[in-house]
């Protein structure tokens, strides 16, 4: 998590760096092996399922890999165990999803066409530099916008949007344009990307990896975004709107690759609920092997996402030992989140029951430490404020609150966005404390507060539990459905 890769590391190239809070959490001690008195959570279990999946035998589960499918075929064969029934593909717990990969095989050109002033061509590495390449070819009317004005801009569909502004602003708004129907946006470099260009500019740009027969706009904007080295943004400025601005590439033949999900469901028992499912998800994969760092190169990936992954686990271990619940209740881990979400786009266009079934989405994102924003013991929910389930379930026990990093847009940075966006009140728990751990090798089994991830997961048992024999049903609030 909580985070996908792909968008990521380029908003991390275009923003000034985080800041990020010291973790205060205990490392693994003999005191999480234990169940603590009067809880269903199996503490031992919740360990023993950390230890594979963290391990360095894993290489730190690669979206796309087969450690990741290892990592897949691991989780399917304990919901089997726990008598979970499949429902995958092919009578089984897996879904295989088809990836597309497609690089460039030359540096991209932007050329700009003004009517009686002579047409400049710069080149990707030099003047420019495609930070995201969410289209390999584009043509369209430029349109500067100006962030810092009062009124929101009205953007012209089809427009190539040159963007100013303060940094952070511009760089936070540069992916916000998905629904406006533009056809690129041009920003100005930022000091971070600045010390990356010329690493970033030696090779042609790739495009996000996409799910093959599947529309994934929601996670992964479909209009490319290039930076404009910092001497040649007067040149850019002085240009007349309406300048005609295009970008050609020519690429090679697509490569192919594959995805895992997992997908299992105890069917409820409740006629009258049967269009009521409750899905529980988090995702399997993470960063695999990467950049060495003080010599390790091995992502384990521990907190991010092993320990929402092992949340799902338990949770299904002690409700299929209970009586069956009225409602049915979908456990889905995605691969390749860090992706781009997706494992949970081939889900979210395959899945097991009608979406409009589905009455509540609730996924675990990096539980494996303790958030020192929020009191002792507790997790927070993303887009708190913008649905009824939050505070139902906190109603009902569960020590949950509102996140305490709304500038981070967790809510929108996850694979709950991909099915919120599909209509679903599909929200995440968790307890990340914006640690300086995250997509490092050293997001491993040291680094984990067992005693607060099983506390974490043993106090949403009961809601849970509450919410899948229940009928209530969460919606949007008034103006804050995405």
């Amino acid at each position: 998590m909580l985070f996908l890769s792909t968008l990521i590391v380029c908003v991390l190239m275009l923003r000034p760096e985080a800041q990020v809070q010291p973790s205060t959490t205990s490392s693994a001690s003999a005191a999480g092996l234990g169940s603590a008195a009067g809880s269903e959570v199996c503490a031992r279990c919740i360990r023993a399922h950390m230890d594979f999946l963290a391990s360095d035998a894993l290489q730190g589960r690669g979206s796309g890999t087969r450690d990741e499918w290892i990592a897949a075929t691991y989780i399917a064969s304990e919901l089997e165990q726990y008598g979970i029934e499949p429902a995958g593909e092919n009578g089984g717990f897996l879904q295989k999803a088809t990836l597309i990969r497609q690089k460039l095989s030359a540096p991209p050109k932007l050329v700009f066409k003004d009517a009686g002033r002579k047409t400049l061509v710069w080149t990707h590495g030099k003047q420019m530099l495609v930070v995201y390449l969410g289209a390999t070819n584009f043509s369209g009317p430029l349109q500067k916008v100006d962030l810092t004005a009062k009124q929101q801009p009205v953007i012209k569909r089809g427009a190539v949007l040159l963007l100013s502004g303060p940094e952070e602003k511009v760089h936070e708004a540069a992916y916000k344009f998905g629904d406006s129907g533009a056809a690129a946006v041009l920003i100005p470099e930022s000091s971070r990307l600045r010390s990356h260009w010329k690493q970033r500019g030696s090779t042609p740009p790739e495009e996000p990896v996409r799910v093959e027969g599947v529309d994934d706009e929601a996670m992964l904007p479909k209009y490319p975004i290039l930076a404009i080295k910092a001497e040649f943004a007067p040149t850019l400025q002085d240009l007349r709107e309406g300048t005609v601005v295009s970008m050609k590439s020519s690429a090679d033949s697509p490569e192919k690759s594959f995805t895992w999900n997992v997908v299992g469901r105890i069917s409820g028992t409740d006629e009258s609920q049967q269009h009521s499912t409750i899905l529980l998800t988090a995702h399997l994969d993470h960063l695999g092997i990467g950049t060495p760092v003080n010599g390790d190169k091995i992502y384990n990936g521990a907190d991010d996402d092993a320990s929402g992954s092992v949340a799902v686990l338990e949770l299904a271990r002690v409700l299929a030992s209970r009586p069956k619940p009225r409602r049915s209740v979908i456990f889905a881990l995605f691969g390749s989140e860090e992706k781009g979400g997706l494992g949970s786009t081939y889900f979210r266009a395959h899945p097991p029951t009608p979406l409009k079934d589905i009455a509540a989405y609730l996924e675990f994102e990096m539980i494996g430490r303790a958030d020192p924003s929020v009191a002792a013991g507790t997790l927070w929910l993303t887009g708190w404020e913008r649905s009824d389930l939050g505070p139902e379930l906190a109603a009902h026990g569960a020590k949950l609150v509102g996140d305490p990093h709304p500038d981070q847009q967790f809510f929108e940075r996850s694979d709950n966005y991909v099915f919120a966006k599909a209509g679903v009140v599909a929200q995440t728990v968790s307890s990340y404390g914006l640690h300086k751990d995250y997509h490092q090798p050293s997001d491993d089994i040291a680094h984990i507060d067992f005693r607060h991830m099983d506390d974490a997961i043993d106090s949403l048992l009961q809601p849970v539990m509450w919410l899948a024999n229940s009928d209530f049903v969460p919606h949007w609030n008034p103006g804050k459905e995405p």
